[in-house]
């Protein structure tokens, strides 16, 4: 079992990265749009492959933000069953 600051860091963590992998992603997709619309306007130049460049380190950095994310998960996470079968409640008396 693990401590209880060390508890509180690795959801600190969780936390920060959550937040920081939306922003990857939204680097990433701004850097997809920039690439696309240079590579349209102007193909080969190097306006285009600055934004694929970028586009790849912000691909990079999302997928190690996900990566460590898995990592900190813990591993003994509590089942959620379904509802029991019969009522848990009082038992009616039909005599």
């Amino acid at each position: 079992m693990a401590a209880k600051g060390e508890l509180l860091t690795s959801m600190r963590a969780a936390r920060q990265l959550r937040r920081v992998r939306s922003h990857y992603a939204a680097g990433a997709l701004l850097w997809a749009a920039a690439a696309g619309w240079t590579g349209w306007l102007n193909p080969g130049g190097r306006q285009m492959w600055v934004c694929a460049l970028l586009l790849v380190l912000f691909a990079v950095l999302l997928a190690t933000a996900a990566h460590q994310l898995r990592r900190l998960r813990p591993d003994n996470l509590p089942t959620h069953h379904a509802a029991p079968r019969r009522s848990v409640g009082p038992r009616r008396a039909d005599a």
